[in-house]
């Protein structure tokens, strides 16, 4: 229930946000029922300080207990107020922006059209469908997140970070699970290159074929790149936008570690994707997988999904996959103990943190103003030079 305190004091911004909300102005009227209601309440008082000031009059008593009794009766069913405060929803903070329903909060292409940031036409020209190109602030957004994702895996999580070749050999994708399964789903050169689906590729390769030292795990890796993908049987799903895209970044990150610190390492890498959405302050959940929605290779998932207002539900931004000696056992990567001549194949762990592009989105969605510019987290700030809105772009 509201506080009718602040509503006595804030009439006009109270009425202000009530029509935010979609209801006509109600101030006075309110107003006007707590006024007759403190009334009653006062006039309730002051015979009760009457009958105790007259104690020996015994008429004059009897008629201010008649008084308070009737004044008390008229309050109990002054219920008006009451009902009326009741019915009211909460009033919304300073920084939602309006719209009558959800259908008033645009997508992130709509906002980044209108503010000038986002291109699909022209590039379209370039490259064809489902690419897109970023100008201005929103070009050094993604810099920005880039740098930001980075510097939390690796000051608060110690992840290693690495930067990687995007085109690999067959066996590096046959190594991670993405061959021969699912050929059809990355590009591949006139030489037999394949152009990455995903950072995973080059990081879980970094160990393959090598016997590891015990006493070196686990490995955290971190690395951002561009991901390629022919997204062969996605059909008519997202074609406007940048949910699925040919071409996008993401921060990767992979862990190797033994059998019985695997399940432990899920969990921190999960946390350390979760860390980047907790400091940019974006609404998300955290699922577990069924088993007829896990990737190939792994053994269990978790998806954090972010909240996305102009679409009115969850989106995956980030996959965390434990895969246990399914991807070693391929690139034939174990360990040893010391003073052992034994090996064991390591496991191995990847996890999105975060798809860059997908980050982009959810910002713009979740922090676009009333007048369609968009307010930066505050994380980013420092980031982005100083720069706490992204208005039109001017050419």
């Amino acid at each position: 229930m509201l506080d009718i305190k602040w509503i006595r004091e804030n009439k006009q911004k109270f009425d202000k946000l009530l029509v935010e909300r979609g209801i006509a102005p109600m101030s006075s009227e309110i107003v006007k029922l707590d006024e007759e209601k403190r009334q009653l309440i006062n006039l309730i008082q002051e015979f009760q300080r009457a009958k105790k000031k007259k104690s020996d009059p015994k008429l004059f008593s009897s008629v201010c207990s008649q008084k308070i009794e009737e004044a008390k009766r008229k309050l109990a069913n002054n219920h008006q107020l009451n009902d009326l405060l009741e019915i009211l929803p909460n009033l919304p903070s300073d920084d939602v922006p309006y719209g009558t329903d959800a259908i008033a909060n645009k997508q992130h292409f709509e906002l980044g059209e209108t503010l000038g940031v986002i291109d699909f036409i022209q590039t379209a020209k370039i490259s064809g469908s489902r690419f897109a190109t970023l100008k201005g602030n929103l070009a050094r957004l993604e810099r920005a997140l880039i740098s930001f994702m980075i510097d939390v895996h690796t000051k608060q999580f110690e992840f290693i970070e690495l930067s990687t070749p995007y085109l690999v050999r067959p066996i590096a994708m046959y190594n991670s699970g993405q061959l021969p399964k699912f050929s059809q789903e990355s590009f591949v050169t006139t030489d037999g290159y394949r152009l990455i689906p995903t950072g995973e590729v080059p990081l879980i390769n970094m160990v393959a074929d090598t016997i590891i030292a015990r006493e070196k795990l686990p490995i955290r890796y971190v690395a951002y790149t561009p991901c390629f993908r022919s997204e062969a049987g996605s059909g008519g799903k997202d074609t406007r936008g940048m949910i699925r895209m040919h071409q996008f970044g993401k921060v990767e990150l992979v862990t190797i570690t033994t059998p019985e610190e695997s399940q432990n390492e899920h969990e921190y890498m999960t946390n350390a994707a979760e860390e980047i959405l907790k400091q940019l302050k974006i609404p998300y959940r955290v699922i577990l997988l069924c088993t007829g929605d896990m990737g190939f290779s792994a053994q269990k998932t978790y998806d954090l999904e972010v909240w996305l207002p102009g679409q009115s539900q969850y989106r995956e931004i980030s996959s965390c996959s434990n895969c246990g000696d399914f991807q070693a056992r391929r690139m034939k990567a174990r360990y040893k103990e010391f003073h052992s001549t034994e090996t064991t194949f390591v496991h191995t762990l990847n996890g999105s943190a975060l798809a860059v592009g997908r980050t982009i989105v959810a910002i713009l969605e979740n922090y676009q103003n009333e007048d369609g510019s968009i307010t930066i987290p505050d994380v980013l700030v420092d980031y982005m030079g100083g720069i706490k809105k992204i208005d039109v772009y001017k050419d």
